[in-house]
């Protein structure tokens, strides 16, 4: 009696223990990483390089700048050679590189944006949003600090003013 009790007992817990297999897998619902999340919102958003802010003057010594109608051509063939020199290595006039090409600057950023940050590249990245925004969508390669002078800066955005 015991033993046939005892088989009864472990054909039940075969059966029970092979069963299921008929029962359909459910279906996994992957849910978005942090890091899907964050690349699908800076998606939705035009590029920091695109965006258009000409209000915004940056952060540094340059407070107010007025740009006369005419192009100073000495000043801008000195502010190529200066670019040629000490920027070529990660910007190209006319194209992304490993940071943003400086063709049409001047219609999407003030005059005072642009020397503040060739001026004053880590605090730009740091305080400044749009430069953060660059700093992002150009994988974390912040611009070095050429110490350039003020006129150095100046004579170089002179050169991107020739550049459309």
């Amino acid at each position: 009696m015991k033993a046939l009790k005892l088989t009864a007992l472990i054909c039940i817990m075969l059966i029970l223990s092979c069963g299921g297999k008929d029962e359909k897998k459910k279906e996994k619902i992957k849910l978005p990483t942090k890091t899907e999340k964050k690349a699908d919102k800076i998606a939705d958003k035009t590029p920091a390089s695109k965006t258009i802010d000409l209000d915004n003057k940056g952060i540094g010594p340059i407070k107010s700048l007025t740009l006369p109608s005419e192009i100073d051509q000495a000043m801008a063939t000195k502010g190529a050679d200066v670019f040629k020199k000490l920027c070529t290595a990660c910007h190209r006039a006319d194209k992304k590189f490993i940071g943003p090409a400086p063709n049409g600057i001047l219609e999407r950023r003030s005059p005072e944006w642009v020397m503040n940050m060739i001026l004053n590249p880590e605090e730009m990245t740091q305080k400044d949003p749009l430069a953060k925004a660059l700093l992002i969508e150009f994988n974390g390669s912040p611009m070095a600090n050429q110490n350039l002078t003020e006129e150095e800066a100046r004579a170089v955005l002179e050169y991107f003013r020739t550049l459309k």
